[in-house]
């Protein structure tokens, strides 16, 4: 009985996906120009998907940050509120009691 070594596991999965990737740029149906287009074409697809994406993400963030700061605002609002009428009817039983 072995142990399972999850460090083995990622260097088996990242050998085979090299050893893949070997064998499909030697079996490619396209010339050595073709293929270096490809990939660059496909590397600038890929950069322009991660730039779209962080922009999408970095906006929904500043959304729930100003989100956020909307109901914290609110929130103090309504807990200032409610300690003032806390303190005004602590006074007003005061008086009352005198």
């Amino acid at each position: 009985m072995s142990e399972d070594n999850g460090g083995s596991q990622i260097g088996m999965f990242l050998a085979g996906l090299g050893i893949g990737a070997v064998v499909a740029l030697l079996l490619a149906p396209r010339s050595g120009k073709e293929t270096r287009e490809f990939i660059v074409a496909k590397a600038e697809e890929g950069r322009d998907f991660v730039v779209t994406k962080s922009e999408e993400i970095r906006k929904q963030a500043e959304d729930a940050v100003e989100k956020g700061k909307d109901l914290v605002s609110k929130q103090k609002e309504l807990l200032s509120a409610a300690l003032e009428a806390g303190k005004q009817a602590y006074q007003e039983d005061k008086l009352k009691a005198k």
